[in-house]
Parts: structure tokens; sequence; C-alpha cells
């Protein structure tokens, strides 16, 4: 395993130093700076190529998440420069992805985003498509959810023929749906900005409206004492039969939503800023009259903020502070594992994985109201330029944490007769949600400031950690924030 993680990385590494081509020029400036008037990007450094025109970026998504296994597939990258004068962030950008996951998920994404179509508008579209055959579901509220990290270790020891594989206990089948167009508009000074968009969304849960999952896909060539048994309820089967997820909720449904906010923005740069700040607050709407199955109101509020404490971008403090939110009681459930965004971002799995909270269990913190924060320093310790690229690798040191402030309710809503089970598992749980920290590190190759590979590990800590896994290795593209 390690060794194939190694030729994983050298071959990562070989493949993005020399997929990039570009069918413009560069030019090597001192002093060349953004005169288009939409974006300011910092003055190069004088050793800085300027790229300009369009660059491709054709690769193999080959990648390892602890959430999801080993991916393999393809990606590609067009970058659209211009003239160099918004070098290092894009005049537009494609975006295009088909991986699949050795442990059973498909990831489909399509994104396009533009500064110029629309004078003084930015405008962003994406449409992702996500198939997981065993998608994490620990259940609502964090640790008051009991996760039996004994029964899950004693089920993958392949010498111990007592215990069946109880992973299945904690997923769930899933099928989600994206699509998002989102405008961006300035308000003052290329600072401060209005956003406005539509996403449009459809979740399938569960396997044909009989449980979880399909146990004959996921017991299939397993040994006999190790498959998992029709007998045995999902966390998710046992909510339903509790009357926490109710009948409306318990398949999924179609969610069509508004979403409106401001913006402010003092970053150098995107793809990897070292000073400024990017703060943003919005409201997603999805009333029953636009087409919404279960309907909710939601809002997000994000303060991040980059710090240079060596210049050029040698040494850089980072951090951001996140907060989930729920107008009102009641949300679907399926809407709840995710951080929504606005703009050229599209919404991401959460709380727990690689872009939100890092070395916690994908999704094991839900709840009505979830608050967060990702805190970096970020060392760039070496910078050159080879093959007409601008190429640099940096380290990074982290710490992540989240709580749910506001309960989803598990009040109890079953056959009395289920009573019994129900107060027995609600027992091993904590009362109430506690921080979930975790803390790691990782190794990431930058190239043109915009594309970005990142090698990470994260892992637990505190009293409660083992609630939360046991750490997670990632390969993946960008930085968190």
């Amino acid at each position: 395993m390690k060794l194939r993680r190694s030729l994983l990385l050298l071959f990562v590494l070989f493949a993005v130093s020399t997929a990039y081509a570009s069918t413009d020029g560069e030019v090597v400036a001192e002093d060349k700076v953004a005169t288009d008037g939409e974006v300011v990007a910092d003055k190069p450094k004088s050793k800085d190529i300027i790229k300009t025109g369009y660059n491709f970026g054709p690769l193999p998504a080959v990648a390892f998440d602890a959430d999801k296994g080993f991916q393999l597939g393809a990606l590609l990258n067009i970058y659209d420069f211009g003239d160099g004068s918004t070098y290092p962030n894009t005049r537009q950008h494609w975006y295009f992805e088909a991986s699949f996951f050795t442990k059973g998920s498909q990831l489909f994404v399509v994104s396009y985003d533009n500064r110029f179509l629309i004078p003084g508008v930015r405008w962003s579209s994406a449409l992702t498509i996500t198939n997981d055959k065993a998608m994490d579901f620990y259940g609502f509220n964090g640790y008051m959810s009991y996760y039996d990290y004994e029964r899950v270790k004693a089920g993958k020891d392949k010498q111990n023929p007592d215990q069946f594989i109880y992973t299945p206990k904690y997923r769930i089948n899933r099928l989600a749906i994206l699509f998002k167009t989102d405008f961006v508009g300035n308000i003052w000074d290329n600072k401060l900005f209005w956003e406005a968009g539509y996403h449009l969304s459809y979740f399938k849960q569960g396997y044909n409206k009989q449980g979880a999952l399909n146990l004959e896909k996921i017991n299939k060539n397993k040994a006999d004492e190790k498959v998992f048994p029709a007998t045995e309820p999902t966390i998710f089967d046992q909510y339903r039969k509790w009357g926490i997820i109710s009948d409306d909720e318990a398949w999924g449904g179609l969610n069509s939503t508004v979403r409106l906010g401001m913006l402010f923005d003092t970053r150098d740069k995107e793809g990897a800023p070292s000073r400024g700040i990017w703060a943003e607050a919005h409201v997603t709407l999805a009333p029953k009259w636009l087409g919404t199955t279960n309907p909710y109101y939601r809002y997000s509020l994000t303060f991040r903020h980059y710090v240079p404490i060596v210049k050029n971008d040698i040494l850089t403090f980072a951090y951001r502070l996140n907060y989930e939110g729920t107008f009102g009681r009641k949300a679907p459930y399926y809407v709840l594992p995710y951080i929504t965004t606005v703009g050229q971002s599209y919404d991401r799995d959460g709380m727990g994985g690689y872009r939100t909270i890092r070395g916690i269990m994908r999704s094991r913190v839900q709840g009505l109201d979830v608050a967060s924060y990702n805190v970096e320093l970020r060392w760039r310790f070496v910078s050159f330029r080879l093959w007409k690229q601008n190429i640099s690798f940096g380290l990074n040191a982290f710490s992540d944490g989240t709580m749910v402030t506001k309960n989803y309710d598990m009040t109890f809503r079953g056959d009395e007769a289920d009573r019994a089970e129900y107060d027995a598992y609600m027992a091993q749980g904590n009362g109430r949600d506690l921080p979930h920290i975790t803390v790691g590190g990782g190794l990431r190759f930058i190239m043109n400031q915009n594309f970005i590979v990142a090698f990470e590990y994260g892992a637990p800590v505190g009293k409660l950690r083992k609630q939360d896994g046991k750490g997670a290795f990632y390969i993946n593209t960008g930085y968190l924030f």
C-alpha cells in the first residue's frame, strides 16, 4: 500500500509538470498589472512568467481520499489568461471531470466561469453528478449519534470470523444531481459585490425505497462470515423506524432554490492568495411554489482572512470561519451535509472530508446549524521556472474544527414497540454535541498560481476522537479555501 501511494505521488507530480500547453506566448515582466478594471492582481515578482492566451491542463485524475478510496478518471482545466493583464487570475475557466472511486462512488463535473461576457458581472455555472453506492451516514447532531468504532474495527479484522463487516451500518445509497448558475456584480471598487443565483438539485436517497443499501451489491465477493446481514438495520433504517426521518423526506426530493447574498473580496489573487479578506453572506430560499419537494430556508456566513508573514507568498497565515444555519426548526435531512456556495465553486459535502474538516469522517457532523473553523500556516519553501511554467512547492500545518449549534429534531415518533431500542441507542451517544477538532499537515505542488495538487493528512484529537474516525489521508486539488 505504501509503495502504491508513493508511485501515485510521483505519477501525479510528473503528470502535472508536463501536461500544460499554452496557445499563446509568455512574458517575463517586472511590473505588469491588471488594467481591465475588473480584476486587480498582485504585481508579479520579477521572475514570474506572465501567462497569456489559453492554457490547457489535461490530467489523469489519480488521487486518494480515505472516505472514497482511490480515484481513477480524467480531468481537464482550460484557463484563458487573455493578454495576461489579469494573471494570475483568469478571464474565463472551464473544468471537466469524470472520476470513479474504488469504494463505489462516481463523480462527473462540468463548470464554467467567465468575467467579461456580461460587462461588470461575473457569471459561473456548474453541473455535478455524484453517485454514491455507500455514502457515509452517521446520524444527526454529531456526538449525540453514537458511532460504534469498536464493532467497525472488529468487522474489518479478517482474523475475527465472529464479527461480520459492520461498516454498512453507517452507509446509504445516494444519487445527487446539482445544477447552478450564479451572477456576481460589482457594487463598490471591485471589493464589494452582490450575489444572485439559481440552484436546482435532485437527491435520490436509499435503494428502491426499500432501505438504505443494495445489500446484494454491498456483500458481493465477501466471505460468508463477513456478509452484512439483512436482519441488521442501518442507522438510516432505524431513523426511519423511529420517525426521526419522515416518509416524506426519506427517499430524497427536488430542490428549486434562489440564492441571494453579498461578497467582500480584497484577495491579491484567487488560486493561492497570500493577503486580503474574502467574506460573504447569502440566503438560500427554497419555497414550495418554486417546485421544491420539501421547502426550507437556510443561510451561510463565511469569513476568510489571509495574512502575509513573509512577503512574496513565502509564509502566509490563513483562516476560515463558517456558519451554516437554518431559518426555523426544519430542513430536509438530505440538504444538511453541504457547505453552500455562490460563485465559481459548487456545494461541497460537509462536515468531514477534504473540502470541509480534514481528518474526520465524511458528513460526520450534521445539524440544522453548524459552525466550523479552519486555520492554516502555509510555507512556500521553493519557487522556480520549469518548461515555461511557474512552479512552487509548499508545506502547511492546520487545525480544523466543527460543531452542531442547533440540533436536528431527534424526538422519537415511531411505534411504541421500538421505543426501547431507540432509548438504548440515544443513551450511547453524548447528551449534546461538542467540538470536533483535527490537526494535520501537508505538501502542495503549485503551478501558475492556479493549478494546485495537495497531499494532506489530518487526524481527530480529544477524548471523543474515536467517534470521528482514525484520521484520513488525501490527494486532491487546490487549497481548502
